[in-house]
């Protein structure tokens, strides 16, 4: 999958999407696309700020701070499905992504939860089929082991 396929799938077939598995270039893909879309977004604010500078206008800070937090928002939706998603990929229920995410508030427990998810979100998924769908590299490998 490549980036536009993956910010395609994750904005469009698949923004409110807790089902399913995500591969591991879905992901990173659409985390590129996350990082990218700051900066250009920060010159729009730097350039907002400067067109309407004046007398007791904002600083191009406050600006910036407001358009990242409603890019935030924007994404926030997509993002926590396609991280269920990946989890699902490695067999992992989604809620114990709710789970880390919890704990990641807690004073120091944060920054173990936090490289948990990492961990997760960089390892390979299970091949085959598992309880949460098709594998996502090769929808027609089959779950016969034994076979």
């Amino acid at each position: 999958m490549g980036f536009t396929e993956a910010v395609r799938t994750v904005l469009k077939q698949k923004y409110a999407t807790f089902s399913g598995r995500a591969s591991r270039s879905e992901y990173w893909w659409f985390m590129l696309f996350c990082v990218l879309a700051l900066f250009p977004l920060a010159i729009l604010a730097f350039v907002l700020a400067y067109a309407t500078s004046g007398g007791g206008v904002p600083s191009p800070v406050s600006y910036t701070v407001v358009i990242w937090i409603l890019f935030a928002l924007a994404i926030l939706l997509p993002g926590i499905s396609l991280q269920v998603r990946r989890f699902h990929d490695r067999n992992i229920s989604g809620w114990w992504y709710l789970a880390l995410f919890v704990c990641g508030y807690i004073p120091y427990v944060g920054i173990v939860t936090g490289l948990v998810i990492f961990v997760i979100s960089v390892l390979p998924g299970t091949e085959g089929p598992n309880k949460f769908g098709p594998d996502p590299l090769r929808p027609e490998a089959r779950a016969e082991v034994f076979a």
